[in-house]
């Protein structure tokens, strides 16, 4: 699979950022010239605990993903059963949040998240992910995003609220979609799929559109740093929630390991399609999660 275009090598043999390497100072600072209006739009879906009893009915996830876990140190029952305040009056509660990212919050992939054979992306060893964690291309090794964002709205170049299950996202899409891609921009794809969770988890679970393999290799030849999407796993999911292409056409494979271009996924992107822009300054801060292969994040577009 190797034989096809890939960075490894590119900036270097311990190279660990991938495609990120291209937010140089200038092309950051390029990307800021895209505010134009001074206002935010946060992409993220909300991060709801399943122990709230309906959160499990009320924010889209993938089917048997453990989903997020928020407990309360001490709540307002503890202290009208008699807890002490912590001082003249004082009270106080703290969370503790466990978040598997994979298939239920907004979050950010490493490169070290899927890979062929024995080698992550460029070349490094395989063995060094371990149960603690991944000891090369961890979401630790990412850093900050700042880039310029440009929005491929595929469902309104259809003249649909969504796509269906079974679309796939080829390259006539994404240059239909009329947008000028630049080396280091982060295409954001919008599928509209989060709206088919108001008709229920079965109708969410019955398959996800998303990228071809062939639209996928659009945008890799077009250098950018990061895919995002709307959807659960950039390409398409059938009814069992897996991908029908082989692995030399699997999205993950092609971004990931071949070119160090980052994902995220599970975006809210309908507000930004709401506004009709197209490019915007596009930031999201994982998490410095040592050896993580993915971290929750808040992205936010600036207009």
């Amino acid at each position: 699979m190797l034989e096809e275009s890939n960075n490894w090598g590119r900036w270097g043999s311990d190279d660990e950022r991938g495609a990120l390497n291209l937010l140089t100072p200038e092309v950051v600072v390029a990307a800021a010239g895209s505010v134009r209006e001074g206002r935010t739009v946060s992409l993220s879906l909300p991060i709801r605990g399943a122990t709230s009893s309906p959160a499990p009915t009320t924010v889209p996830h993938l089917r048997g993903r453990p989903l997020p876990q928020h407990f309360m140190s001490v709540d307002g029952g503890d202290y009208a059963a008699g807890t002490r305040a912590i001082g003249a009056g004082l009270k106080m509660a703290d969370d503790a949040l466990v978040v598997t990212p994979h298939g239920t919050t907004t979050h950010m992939d490493a490169l070290c998240h899927m890979w062929s054979g024995d080698e992550l992306y460029n070349g490094h060893p395989a063995d060094r992910v371990r149960s603690y964690g991944a000891g090369r291309c961890g979401i630790d090794k990412a850093g900050p995003v700042v880039a310029r964002g440009v929005l491929f709205d595929v469902p309104k170049l259809r003249g649909a609220g969504h796509l269906e299950a079974g679309d796939r996202i080829g390259p006539e899409d994404l240059e239909g979609c009329g947008v000028e891609v630049r080396p280091g921009d982060v295409a954001v794809v919008r599928t509209g799929w989060p709206l088919v969770w108001q008709e229920g988890p079965d109708a969410y679970w019955a398959g996800q559109p998303g990228l071809s393999a062939d639209g996928g290799r659009w945008l890799a030849e077009r250098d950018v740093c990061m895919v995002a999407s709307d959807n659960a796993a950039i390409g398409g999911l059938n009814a069992r929630q897996l991908a029908d292409e082989d692995l030399a056409d699997d999205l993950h494979m092609i971004f990931l390991w071949r070119h160090g271009i980052y994902l995220a996924e599970m975006l809210w992107l309908e507000e930004l399609a709401e506004t009709g822009r197209t490019d915007f300054l596009f930031l999201a801060v994982p998490l410095r999660i040592e050896g993580g292969t993915a971290s929750p994040i808040n992205p936010i577009a600036v207009l």
